[in-house]
């Protein structure tokens, strides 16, 4: 595939965006050719475009499978597997929070919830510990909660409540 300057730009960009998000460049580059794509890619063109060996695409394919954001897609008289990106911006979101709550929040609230059940019975020396991990602990539960809430509102309705901006804080009575 030969890329145009916009699609290199956009993929070295995302690729470095990846690399600050904690996602590896390569997998970062590979997601950003797919859904910069207008059709499916198989692998070898893949690591043909991006100049990577085949062995990384296939275990970053494997990765972006594994987040929910790429999808093998089979093309009429090709026994190749294609792939392609979630296309719908609003939907890929949604899918990479879920994933970095499941795997980044959820483990960090069991483990202030525990840690915090420890201090309570720690006595004294655990006073201040105690009520610092509360604290914390009931701010993870607090945006848990409104996350899942969210969650289960369609897209429409997110796309609304999140281009209300001010009028949200207004609304509320809330001051600059």
């Amino acid at each position: 595939m030969d890329l145009t300057s916009v699609m290199k730009n956009f993929v070295l960009h995302w690729g470095e965006m990846g690399t600050k998000w904690g996602v590896n460049r390569t997998v970062a580059q590979i997601h950003a050719l797919l859904f910069i794509s207008p059709k499916p890619l198989d692998a070898e063109e893949i690591a043909e475009t991006l100049s990577v060996a085949r062995s990384n695409v296939s275990n970053s394919l494997r990765e972006l499978q594994g987040w929910g954001i790429v999808r093998i897609v089979h093309v009429l008289g090709d026994r190749r597997d294609h792939f392609e990106s979630i296309k719908d911006v609003w939907e890929l979101f949604r899918i990479i929070l879920d994933e970095r709550k499941k795997r980044e929040c959820d483990p960090t609230l069991a483990v202030l919830k525990q840690l915090a059940a420890e201090a309570k019975k720690g006595g004294p020396k655990d006073a201040y510990a105690f009520q610092r991990l509360t604290e914390l602990r009931d701010f993870f539960e607090t945006m848990s909660d409104w996350y899942t809430q969210i969650r289960r509102l369609p897209t429409g309705a997110v796309v609304k409540f999140v281009k209300m901006g001010d009028r949200v804080r207004k609304l509320l009575g809330a001051a600059s």
